[in-house]
């Protein structure tokens, strides 16, 4: 079930941030190979231009990465569909999501807007600042918290779902223990120039069945806190 969200009219969009343009970007996401229809749609009603600068608000419907500042960025559309996408393969709809590296909130309000129960972790506070006020501005009840992303959230697991949004050379196994069996962990894995973006399945028996699906670029997991 869609959460519903309140849309300010600054939400709607106008000009290069309007409905139209939002829909060339689903069509987009469509010819490169986006099928899900729910997740289609989540990006088109979400509105990204507000999870930007405004400055960078009339590129918010390009499908590339943009700047959000402590040199971290909100993920090309395209990312955020795949990523979300993995999550209902095999006709799984998860109810509970941990995300790692909330960034500017974007990918935790495309879980939100699917009926996703989503926990998102951020080591740098002033982003987690801004995103929570995102959040309460579009009436989502995500559980966010300021913390070192690679040790999970474990007393809210476990997760049928976990989305790592930064890249490491290996997987960290906290996250993995704290995917429920039969969920999905997709993240971004290996050298910064070399980083694939990988699906994990976890079988009943605890075991770890691995799909590749892409080559990404993503900012450096890291550890530790930042105010």
């Amino acid at each position: 079930m869609t959460a519903r969200m309140r849309l300010q009219p600054e939400a709607i969009g106008v000009g290069m941030t309007s409905q139209r343009v939002r829909d060339r970007l689903i069509e987009r996401l469509r010819e490169n190979d986006i099928r899900d229809e729910r997740v289609l749609n989540a990006i088109r009603t979400v509105p990204r231009h507000l999870f930007v600068d405004e400055a960078l608000a009339t590129r918010a419907y390009e499908d590339t990465a943009l700047p959000i500042g402590h040199g971290q960025t909100i993920s090309q559309p395209w990312v955020v569909a795949k990523m979300t996408e993995a999550l209902f393969a095999d006709g799984k709809s998860p109810a509970k999501v941990l995300e790692v590296g909330t960034g500017s909130g974007y990918q935790a309000t495309i879980l939100a807007a699917l009926g996703i129960e989503v926990f998102t972790v951020e080591r740098i506070g002033d982003l987690l600042r801004t995103a929570r006020k995102r959040f309460r501005s579009l009436g989502l009840n995500v559980r966010s918290k300021h913390d070192d992303g690679r040790i999970g959230w474990p007393e809210n697991g476990p997760y049928d779902g976990i989305l790592v949004t930064a890249g490491a050379p290996a997987l960290v196994d906290a996250l993995s223990t704290q995917l429920a069996p039969g969920g999905t962990l997709v993240a971004p894995v290996g050298a910064s120039n070399a980083q694939r973006l990988l699906v994990l399945r976890k079988d009943a028996d605890g075991s770890l069945r691995q799909d590749d699906l892409a080559p990404v670029v993503f900012v450096p997991l890291l550890s530790g806190l930042v105010d």
